[in-house]
């Protein structure tokens, strides 16, 4: 969740470390730092708020550290509130570290250190880590790292500046994300691509428990038994365009409007001779007519993703599906064979309750299958079947494109699994894709037809303290993210509810202040979430309507309306999924949120 970026090279680094923490600021952080060799000595700046506090601090004491070394670190608190004393940078005149994850053991190490006369500032688990390095040290930077990781439990991402060393950066990782970037005359270490696609698209993927020594000139990774390690060097396929705005105004309106381009490169290599075809990916017919249930684990929007693959596929291909929160099918003690196959969805590839999920479904013997966005992530390394979904860098904490081309994935596995169980014909499978190619195109149409429909949808919600997303079927499935959008980025009390619940309970909540948002798309249940609107509307709530272009409306069932073109209601989701992120998007813009980065929340989430 915490962004960390380190540089050694012949350049002043100061400026550079801030620069790649601001392409790491959409993770969510509540405070930021660097520290830089100096003279010899490791300088360190730190400050609670944004990176903007940071740099107006340095401004006004004058006090940029100058060196060519350094490392820097934007955090999110988990230990100890957000303070100048609890930022990162953390450590002594000896070392300096900064952290990503949780160290399970913090107290235990930190009673043993101050048994052994350490003293410590910070609330911090990160500054045990940083005093036990110190403890250890005895001038041998690999051998004190490699004690020190034996004695930790937890997760970690670990960027350390050694005094003694000057010119190097010492980096290791487990289960949280850390790679190198390989540049010319100056190497680095990030927490995420997007941080140094302005310097290099070159990089090594760190392994659990490698240690990286990198200088100006040089990368070496070793393992806990000081072996050298060879690396396979990966290319970044984003240019550093690819993680600035472009003439939109926030990140999230640019990555709704990417979704037609991000859709087509999801779908297009899976597609051969008018069929879907994912047997690049490792996932052939012959493995899908065994299983005999699928499990989809994940957490947030791509949990949504699950839930509306979940209707699809056992609409189409009559396979029992069973949706999971991630961080609560690792406590539940799921019934797994190896007969079944286990899908965990994330962007990231790095959200610690989907791998701790996937991780367990591989002890039981499941089949796993991941479906990603970032190559070489840690769910993507680990999983049996890895699936990605080409999107492109996702910059806003809000997720739009991501969600929309796992939806993608979802369709092009409910066509192959109901092809390959003889659910559906040849024919019929034909049929979906040839419809199917086309949705990107009416996505692009949607997005400039409903823009001012939107807008003015979300003026009138602008001002609730609370609202209702209600839908039936595939259009309740859609309901939750629509909700979930809504909250994130506006903080508006937000819940959804299928439509036909209302009357057991929730509709004793309807008033003339609460708003309701109706989405209605699916041919067959249309009659009947139009009658549990009217009960809304019974109770003096207004209600936002999106649904077919076809659809006759009567006067008392909507007041705002957003209609979308006529295609197969299987498909609507993928094109509801659209208006849905723009009220969300438009609220949060007439009340003057930070739309990108909304309170307390983190792109990638790295801790349980």
């Amino acid at each position: 969740m915490c962004g960390i970026v380190g540089y050694a090279g012949k350049e002043q680094c100061a400026d550079i470390l801030i620069d790649a923490l601001s392409k790491l600021e959409y993770r969510g952080y509540d405070s930021a730092g660097i520290a830089v060799f100096e003279n010899g000595v490791i300088k360190t700046e730190k400050s609670k708020g944004k990176l903007a506090d940071l740099k107006d601090k340095l401004a006004a004491e004058n006090s940029k550290p100058e060196g060519c070394v350094g490392i820097g670190h934007t955090r999110w608190a988990t230990h100890g509130e957000p303070s100048d004393v609890n930022s990162h940078p953390h450590g002594n005149a000896n070392v300096t570290i900064v952290h990503n994850g949780i160290i399970e053991n913090y107290k235990e190490i930190k009673d043993f250190l101050l048994k052994k006369g350490y003293n410590f500032d910070s609330e911090t688990d990160t500054e045990t880590v940083a005093k036990l390095l110190d403890y250890f040290y005895e001038g041998n930077p690999l051998e004190t790292i490699i004690k020190v990781i034996s004695e930790v439990r937890g997760s970690y991402a670990l960027g350390i500046l050694f005094k003694d060393f000057p010119d190097k950066i010492f980096a290791v990782r487990k289960e949280s994300p850390l790679l190198i970037g390989l540049g010319k005359t100056s190497n680095f270490i990030a927490s995420d691509m997007t941080a140094l696609l302005k310097y290099t698209r070159n990089y090594y993927l760190l392994e659990a428990n490698e240690i990286a020594v990198i200088s100006s000139e040089n990368v070496e990774i070793f393992d806990t038994h000081k072996n050298p390690v060879a690396k396979e060097v990966n290319v970044a396929n984003w240019d550093a365009d690819a993680a600035e705005k472009g003439g939109y105004e926030h990140f999230m309106l640019k990555e709704i409007h990417e979704q037609p381009t991000a859709i087509k490169t999801t779908i297009s290599p899976r597609i051969n001779a008018g069929m879907p075809y994912l047997e690049e990916s490792g996932l052939n017919m012959e493995d899908l007519k065994k299983y005999r249930k699928i499990f989809i684990v994940a957490c947030g929007t791509a949990m949504h993703a699950g839930i509306v693959g979940k209707y699809i596929i056992e609409k189409m291909a009559r396979v029992e599906v069973t949706v999971d929160i991630a961080s609560e099918f690792r406590y539940r003690d799921p019934i797994l064979t190896s007969e079944d196959l286990v899908i965990v969805i994330s962007q990231s590839g790095e959200t610690a309750d989907t791998l701790a999920a996937l991780r367990l479904s591989k002890e039981a013997g499941a089949k796993t299958m991941a479906v990603v966005n970032v190559k070489g992530s840690s769910i993507a390394r680990e999983a049996d079947i890895v699936i990605y979904t080409h999107a492109g860098p996702e910059i806003s904490v809000a997720s739009t494109k991501a969600y929309t081309v796992q939806l993608s994935i979802m369709y092009l596995l409910a066509f192959e699994l109901a092809y390959a169980k003889g659910r559906i014909s040849k024919e019929r499978c034909e049929q979906y894709i040839a419809d199917f190619v086309k949705i990107p195109d009416i996505i692009e149409d949607v997005i400039k037809s409903s823009e001012k429909s939107c807008q003015f949808a979300a003026s009138k919600l602008m001002n609730a303290d609370s609202l209702l997303y209600i839908g039936r079927g595939l259009d309740y499935a859609l309901s939750m993210e629509g909700s979930l959008k809504l909250k994130e980025i506006s903080y508006i009390h937000s819940e959804a509810y299928a439509a036909g619940e209302l009357k057991h309970g929730t509709i004793s909540l309807v008033t003339s202040e609460m708003p309701v948002v109706a989405v209605a798309t699916q041919s067959d249940l249309f009659e009947k979430t139009v009658s549990n609107i009217k009960e809304v509307k019974a109770r003096g709530a207004k209600v936002t309507l999106i649904c077919k272009e076809s659809d006759n409306v009567d006067e008392d069932v909507a007041d705002y309306l957003v209609k979308l073109p006529v295609i197969d209601d299987v498909f609507m989701p993928i094109l509801a999924s659209v208006p849905l992120q723009l009220i969300a998007y438009y609220t949060s813009v007439l009340k003057g949120c930070d739309v990108d980065k909304p309170r307390n929340l983190a792109k990638s989430v790295t801790v349980e």
